[in-house]
């Protein structure tokens, strides 16, 4: 366990752990504000992320950016966003259980180090492996679990939006269900979290 973000992001940077190193271009950390008291996880970097090194910057990551600002959130300002696996998956495929488990460690460090209030899972595969391995996306997104110290939210990931755009309706919702329960109970979020 690493005690501060650039001593994990630095070791994070030269993990060899499994399989996914080898296909790399960058490995993808997160970004956003360590002191935020929401945090955004997806499953894995795609081509996009794994060229830029920075999690959602592709279609998707638009998609999410409009929905963010939708409810005045910032990936720079008052949120974090990474992902269950720190490497791309071959062709985008979904990341293996194996290859999670030897990643999962990385965002545990994060999660101890940010201390969210609220955890919003983007899609199945971080919800599944997050809040519960049964959860069903589609019957669940936009609804509240208590997991420990954290509140955690599903939510559709972008890119299903993008394949499915009659999900936006309520892929907003969402968003403004999430903004309701930050000010409800985390406001600083929307106040200069410095």
């Amino acid at each position: 366990m690493y005690s501060n973000f650039d001593e994990l992001r630095e070791n994070c940077l030269n993990c060899r752990e499994c399989g996914l190193c080898e296909t790399r271009h960058n490995v993808v950390v997160g970004v956003g504000n360590p002191k935020a008291s929401v945090m955004f996880i997806g499953e894995g970097p795609g081509e996009n992320e794994d060229l830029q090194g920075e999690p959602f910057v592709g279609r998707g990551g638009k998609l999410l950016d409009k929905m963010l600002t939708a409810v005045d959130l910032d990936r720079k300002k008052n949120i974090y966003i990474a992902n269950i696996v720190k490497c791309r998956p071959p062709h985008n495929r979904d990341p293996k259980p194996e290859e999670q488990e030897q990643c999962i460690r990385w965002l545990r460090n994060q999660v101890t180090l940010i201390k969210p209030k609220i955890i919003v899972c983007l899609g199945r595969i971080s919800a599944q492996k997050l809040i519960k391995p049964d959860l069903k996306i589609t019957k669940e997104h936009g609804m509240f679990f208590k997991k420990g110290n954290y509140l955690m939210m599903p939510m559709f990931h972008p890119a299903a939006i993008l394949r499915n755009p009659n999900q936006k309706p309520d892929a907003f919702a969402d968003f403004l269900t999430l903004q309701k329960k930050i000010m409800e109970i985390c406001p600083e979020t929307y106040t200069d979290l410095g």
